[in-house]
């Protein structure tokens, strides 16, 4: 089974993974003198505010991804870009510590997946998603609005039929629809032992603030929590234009939860202090892969993006841009049959699971921390010594850099915080936390 000249491609979904797949099939299909269509079923319109336009993201673009996009010759232009985050501040009930970026670079960027959160007006900023969407179609792509209703088989070929337009049959159907989309369970019904990722579900929050009080209480850093909170693996505030997001990651985050964290001292201080209720916006309850499918593919049928594998908590977009590349590879140069895609689509989705595997510890070593004040303490008070260091000398602040942004594969953290020279400093730390207990003056 090959793509030949005439051959005809769905991409279900228009978000990050929609778009990569289709960009780089086109691109690379014109490479070797190939010609085929590509159509995006995408009911979204990414250029109005709120849910209609919205893919329930945190949006935020790790700098290991700019590095890459740019190496395809993506440059994010500055409407997209909502705040270029150059520093982290790590806020936690025992105090509070600023990590500038290793390198002094800005190049982790903050974006809004839509066009804004609901209500706002007169928007300066455009749409990550949009903004890919738009370069897959300059690359040809047809971008179809209807939303998806049926997938089904004609003669051995996928068959889509969305609302609104002809039924179309296609030599190749790409799923690229999330897991928070009802035609997640369409593909489940196409015969090819696919199953919906176990899922849980997560929280994200905009707040009006304005620039000039972002500017003043947020500034140009993402502000993570270090906190005793059950359930929650990662939280953070990310500053965006003239709104906040706030993005709660972990298990089954529910309204008493982020009421809870809401009204938490720590981070009731990070606002300004006229906003005694924080009241969103907009808000959405997104729901997030946790663990990986055993076969998102099968004859003429691949699943990408979060349906398909994606990495733990982090860097999403980025495994969106991975496997959709190595899925454009594999239909152009190999073949779309159900072998192919196992011989090399999967390579690079097993790459992104076993390195999940190191993401499950690392994020087990980080619970362990939130849990223990003194040890709280104690990565605190390292990571504000090496502040005042050379760049080789920042091990914790490098390995918290690299948790918090998802720039670096876990593997590489994990090894990182097991070099004898920081585990000896930090049971240093640890010690003197619990013999001389400081106070909470570490920013």
């Amino acid at each position: 089974m090959q793509l030949e000249d005439g051959s005809r491609v769905a991409v279900v979904g228009g978000g990050p993974a929609g778009s990569f797949t289709s960009y780089f099939l086109l691109d690379l299909a014109e490479r070797v003198g190939t010609s085929i269509s590509v159509d995006i079923y995408e009911p979204r319109d990414y250029t109005v505010p709120g849910p209609v336009g919205c893919n329930m993201c945190g949006g935020i673009i790790s700098e290991s991804l700019v590095q890459m996009l740019a190496t395809e010759g993506i440059n994010l232009p500055s409407t997209v870009i909502q705040r270029s985050i150059d520093s982290y501040v790590l806020h936690s009930d025992v105090g509070t510590v600023n990590i500038d970026t290793p390198l002094h670079e800005m190049r982790i960027g903050a974006v809004h997946r839509g066009a804004g959160p609901k209500g706002s007006k007169g928007a300066k900023w455009g749409s990550f998603d949009g903004h890919l969407l738009e370069l897959a179609h300059g690359k040809g792509a047809n971008i179809l609005r209807g939303k998806v209703e049926e997938l089904t088989w004609d003669n051995g070929r996928p068959r889509v039929q969305a609302k609104g337009l002809p039924a179309q049959t296609y030599d190749l159907l790409v799923g690229a629809v999330g897991i928070n989309s009802t035609a997640l369970k369409l593909f489940e019904g196409l015969g090819f032992q696919y199953k919906a990722p176990e899922a849980t579900r997560t929280f994200i929050a905009e707040f009006y603030l304005g620039a000039e009080a972002i500017k003043k209480y947020f500034g140009s850093s993402m502000h993570v929590f270090l906190m005793d909170m059950p359930r929650v693996e990662f939280a953070a505030i990310i500053p965006k234009g003239e709104y906040v997001t706030l993005c709660l990651l972990g298990h089954e985050i529910d309204k008493e939860l982020v009421d809870s964290f809401l009204n938490n001292p720590v981070v009731k201080s990070c606002f300004p202090p006229e906003m005694a209720i924080l009241t969103p916006a907009c808000q959405c309850g997104p729901k997030i892969a946790v663990k990986a499918v055993c076969q998102p593919f099968g004859d003429r049928v691949v699943l990408i993006g979060d349906c398909g594998v994606t990495r733990l908590y982090k860097d999403g977009i980025g495994a969106s841009y991975r496997t959709a590349k190595a899925v454009a590879v594999t239909a152009i140069f190999d073949g779309i049959s159900n072998k192919d895609f196992q011989r090399h689509y999967w390579t690079a989705c097993q790459v992104i699971n076993k390195d999940n595997q190191f993401g499950l510890v690392v994020f087990f070593i980080v619970s362990i921390i939130r849990k223990l004040r003194f040890v709280r303490r104690a990565v605190l008070r390292m990571t504000g010594k090496e502040q005042v260091m050379e760049g080789k000398k920042r091990a914790m602040s490098m390995v918290l850099w690299d948790t918090f942004t998802g720039s670096a594969p876990y593997r590489n953290i994990f090894w990182r915080a097991s070099q004898f020279n920081f585990l000896s400093r930090l049971i240093t730390e640890v010690t003197r936390a619990l013999v001389v207990p400081g106070s909470k003056g570490l920013n």
